[in-house]
Parts: C-alpha cells; structure tokens; sequence
C-alpha cells in the first residue's frame, strides 16, 4: 500500500471565485498559476460551472481540485484548494466569506448588491485570505475590519469614489457652518 506523505501547507486556498447565474465572472482571485492566463481561467470557471448550477451538493472534485461552493439567489460563491486539502477548511473559508457578505449587505447577498459594494468584497477577501493562507474564519471579525478600513483612510489608500464622497462631505460640513 503506497501513501505519499505531503508536507503540511499554509497555502490552503487556490482561488476564490463569484459567479452570477450565467456562468459570468462577478469576481475570481486565483493564487497560484495553476491557471496562469486569463483564458485558462474563463474556461475553468465554465467548467466549474457547468458542473455545480444543478446540484445541490455542496462539494466538488474537478480537475484534481477541491471545490466547495455555495449558491444564494443568483450568485455562485467558489472557494478552491488542492486535491489533498482539507474541505471544511475550504468549506470554512466559504462561510466566512459569504456571512461576512451578509452582514455587509444586510442579508441582500445578490449579484446588483454585490456590484454596487465590490470594495467590501474585495477587503473581505483581503481579510479571509492572503496569497493563498487562511488568515480569519469569523465572520464578525471580518466584518468589523473591513468597518474600519472605511473610517480615516489616507486618500492614497482610498478609490476615487471614496475620495470625491469624503470631498463632497466636507463641502456640505463647511456649507452649513
């Protein structure tokens, strides 16, 4: 009996991946090269599609990949690992993501809510996880840090978006002193 003994990892997840109900790419954070051009991944989310928006499981192996996913109105949430990873790990990163989405979005987890609100998405990925590493698992934590990002950020740590509404704010403060 051959059992190949794989050093333990820290870099738990290859990619996060949010997909609408046609198969679309809403967001995709890959975090190795196991698909390196742009092409590669549009394809492999096709495929992961195609395979997942009619089942209700919630677990995958595809293509020597780990898949744990979870789908809510018209949104696909992927989280992915290697063959060998562990799924509640993987499965763990899932539910923190996609409860950190809703409580950010007070529970209207869906594809307009979530285009309109894309920077907390992507600060809440940031905090869950990092080039590959699980960093946090809790929800509220998550949530709480991706708060704070949003109070007293250095305008080069800020979107253009963030800037002209901080402007605008005070503006209107010294318009009505």
């Amino acid at each position: 009996m051959d059992t190949v003994m794989l050093e333990p990892s820290l870099y738990t997840v290859k990619a996060v991946l949010i997909l609408d109900n046609d198969g679309e790419r809403l967001y995709a954070k890959y975090y190795d090269d196991t698909y390196p051009s742009v092409k590669e991944q549009k394809a492999f989310e096709k495929n992961i599609f195609s395979k997942t928006h009619r089942t209700d499981s919630e677990i995958a192996l595809l293509e020597g990949l780990t898949v744990v996913y979870k789908n809510n109105i018209d949104i696909f949430f992927y989280v992915i690992g290697s063959s060998h990873e562990n799924e509640l790990m993987l499965m763990a990163v899932l539910n923190c993501l996609f409860d950190s989405l809703s409580q950010m979005l007070r529970k209207n987890v869906e594809r307009r809510s979530l285009l309109e609100n894309m920077e907390g998405l992507f600060l809440a990925v940031d905090e869950i996880v990092d080039g590959g590493v699980i960093l946090e698992s809790d929800p509220q934590q998550v949530v709480h840090r991706v708060a704070l990002w949003g109070e007293d950020v250095p305008y080069s740590e800020q979107t253009v978006t963030q800037v002209l509404q901080s402007a605008k704010e005070q503006i209107k403060w010294s318009l009505l002193r």
